[in-house]
């Protein structure tokens, strides 16, 4: 329970700021800082703040579309088309290595696409790599979490 306070806490601070400060030293609350950024991004439709997050590299795999490059993903939040109403991450583990960070846990979320509504419940995992001293995702994948 005072976790998800926590997250909540994180998530407004996120949106309110629009950024998250990638460049101080590696700790768990910088990447629940910028877990929270995401999903805040996410639900705001914000591709401003989540070009900052993924890397020039990232590639995207989730269940239901074909892998999506940085420019794909920023291209389907500037389009408009989908709209989230909920973007809630639980169960988060966080492993930090020296220039390396990877991020596990459940994503549960549900978004409008084109007028149809659909629900996903995923495992993902991300990983984060520290470049020009900041911290950003280069792999977001996700697969459907068991029923």
């Amino acid at each position: 329970m005072l976790s998800a306070v926590l997250l909540s806490l994180l998530l407004m601070l996120a949106a309110s700021l629009g950024q998250v400060d990638t460049s101080g030293p590696a700790t768990p609350a910088t990447f629940t800082s910028l877990e929270a950024a995401w999903n805040a991004a996410h639900m705001r439709g914000d591709a401003a703040t989540l070009d900052q997050i993924f890397a020039d590299d990232m590639v995207v795999a989730v269940p239901g579309m074909r892998p999506m490059s940085k420019a794909d993903s920023l291209g389907v939040m500037a389009s408009g088309r989908m709209k989230f109403d909920r973007y809630e991450s639980s169960d988060t583990v966080i492993r930090i290595y020296e220039g390396t960070a990877v991020v596990t846990g459940r994503i549960q979320r549900t978004r409008t696409n084109n007028g149809r509504e659909f629900t996903d419940d995923w495992l993902f995992t991300k990983v984060y790599v520290r470049r020009s001293g900041r911290w950003q995702v280069v792999s977001f994948h996700a697969s459907n979490a068991p029923n």
